[in-house]
């Protein structure tokens, strides 16, 4: 953890370019996805387990994205995650893609923690809630 969050590096791959050797603008959601899994494993989370064991999925219920500069191949990234609002069903997170000082996308993601047999909402299970109280 840092001041700006969780972080997780990123190289980028030709896999994730397009024709102009930019990364591909979906790439950029796989990436923040990474960093938030990391996160929740930094704090010793699998969510394989959550959904085995205690039913629990986190599904991306809305997603706000702005692009600044694009990230090119064989960049070194940086993907932050961080927490910006812990709610009773809900986990808000900001993100940050960053190539050294320079952010190339910024992100407003909002997480939603539903059945996984149901999908319906449910609360955030109290031990992962606890750990992101401790993280934020």
């Amino acid at each position: 953890m840092t001041h700006r969050g969780f972080s997780w590096p990123q190289r980028v791959y030709y896999q994730h370019t397009d024709a102009g050797g930019m990364v591909f603008h979906a790439h950029y959601f796989a990436f923040m996805e990474c960093a938030r899994t990391e996160l929740l494993a930094s704090l010793g989370f699998d969510l394989g387990e959550l959904a085995r064991k205690q039913h629990v999925l986190f599904v991306v219920h809305s997603a706000k994205i702005t692009y600044h500069k694009p990230a090119l191949l064989n960049d070194t990234l940086a993907i932050t995650a961080k927490i910006s609002k812990l709610g009773r069903a809900r986990l808000e997170f900001e993100q940050f893609v960053r190539r050294g000082d320079q952010i190339l996308a910024s992100a407003e993601l909002s997480l939603a923690c539903v059945d996984a047999r149901s999908y319906k909402p449910v609360a955030l299970p109290e031990t992962v809630r606890k750990k992101l109280q401790e993280a934020s």
